[in-house]
């Protein structure tokens, strides 16, 4: 008798724990990290706590490889199939915003208390998505290499002026120690350009479009200022400071390490490797000021929730839970972006104050620009790219900036506005 009503009292406990699991409501979430196992299974970390915390929702992964991801989600939505937690890459958002894919995210004020301003994606006065990590540009080099050419080492108070840097670049490239005195990676192509080198332009006091409206660029990207920043774009490659847009990407890699450059223009994600290859006095510094302050860009991929979701209230829940100190954290340790938050930086091997890496977050606290806030961003993007090649590979500047002008607006015109 004992025995029975033993197991009738597990049959009632399973029974109840089954339909606890069966009244949890789906949710789909896609991301773009397929192949990285480190990040799935982090993330995947982060959805089990989740799932097994609380008995409303229940999120289920599908992992995409991230060169297709964006093009994927374009043809979901336009095919009504789209999930309902998005992973969208923070200039992206509004453009998704815009065209519907996104509703705004419903989270509470105090889940992103003292989060890293990059980290939050806003548009049209509504929060829309918001991320665990973020990623800085500094400019990497050699404490040796500083001293040898007597040099001052710029901090974040003062950072080399653009004379100081011009003066630094002239020293490198009269030791005759380096192939080029800068890196400025121009291997890479696609958004480095516009995340890396348009805040370049707007430290001059130039920029790809008008923020205050974001209805035009003309005058803007074309102004006085955006072309003597692009004078002085193409004399970095003229004057051989700086490999052109044929740069081995295997030398973009490795050949700060190798010695190959005095100076590495180059993102925190490559700073890790730098110090694991023995660069022991690497000093990453920050941008310098071309006249309107230094910059540098910010925004990087962030969780939101698409306009096909029934339940709002529940990927809120499941971003509000992802964005524990705890998983930004792990996620740094294991990706090595920088946290969303002061106090996860502190729970970091690398970002904590006195880390190597922790300068980082203070770049990002302190020089970040997000890529402007416009649906006509991904057009803009690719102009701005095209048209800083063209400059690095002789076209005439002022020529280019304006037909670059004249293409982002007549995207912008085609669009009635983007809304704005």
């Amino acid at each position: 008798m004992k025995l029975t009503k033993t197991l009738l009292g597990a049959l009632a406990a399973s029974t109840a724990l089954a339909g606890a699991a069966a009244a949890q409501t789906e949710m789909k979430l896609w991301y773009h990290g397929a192949g990285n196992d480190v990040e799935s299974g982090l993330l995947n970390t982060v959805i089990e706590e989740f799932n097994s915390a609380q008995s409303d929702y229940s999120v289920v992964v599908e992992s995409f490889p991230q060169q297709s991801y964006n093009e994927s989600v374009v043809a979901s939505a336009l095919a009504g199939n789209l999930p309902c937690i998005l992973d969208v890459d923070g200039p992206v958002m509004p453009n998704w915003a815009w065209a519907g894919y996104l509703q705004p995210l419903p989270i509470s004020q105090e889940a992103i208390e003292g989060h890293l301003d990059s980290t939050i994606g806003r548009y049209d006065d509504e929060i829309y998505s918001v991320g665990l990590w973020d990623a800085a540009v500094a400019l990497y080099a050699r404490q040796s290499t500083l001293d040898e050419l007597g040099l001052r080492t710029p901090t974040l108070e003062e950072p080399w002026s653009k004379d100081e840097l011009m003066a630094a670049l002239d020293a490198a490239k009269a030791s005759g120690n380096y192939d080029y005195a800068l890196d400025l990676g121009t291997a890479w192509t696609g958004e480095w350009y516009p995340y890396a080198f348009s805040p370049f332009m707007q430290s001059f006091g130039g920029d790809i479009v008008d923020r205050s409206t974001y209805a035009s660029a003309d005058g803007v990207i074309n102004s006085d200022e955006a072309i003597e920043f692009g004078e002085w774009w193409q004399s970095l490659f003229e004057e051989g400071y700086a490999p052109g847009t044929s740069q081995d990407p295997a030398d973009r890699d490795v050949g700060f390490i190798e010695g190959k450059y005095a100076f590495s223009w180059n993102g925190n994600w490559a700073a890790a490797a730098t110090l694991d290859a023995g660069v022991d006095d690497v000093v990453f510094l920050p941008a310098p000021d071309f006249g309107t302050g230094p910059k540098i860009g910010a925004g990087s991929w962030q969780f939101g929730v698409s306009s096909a979701c029934e339940t709002p209230e529940g990927a809120a829940a499941f971003v509000e839970h992802a964005l524990q100190d705890k998983y930004m954290a792990a996620f740094s340790d294991g990706i090595g972006l920088i946290p969303g938050t002061k106090e996860a930086a502190q729970m970091t091997v690398k970002y904590a104050d006195g880390g190597p890496l922790a300068v980082f977050f203070d770049l990002s606290e302190k020089q970040a620009l997000v890529r402007p806030v416009t649906p006509g961003y991904v057009v803009a993007a690719k102009v701005f790219e095209k048209a800083l090649a063209d400059i690095a590979n002789g076209a005439d500047v002022a020529d280019t900036l304006d037909a670059a002008a004249d293409e982002i607006e007549k995207d912008i015109e085609s669009n009635q506005g983007y809304g704005h």
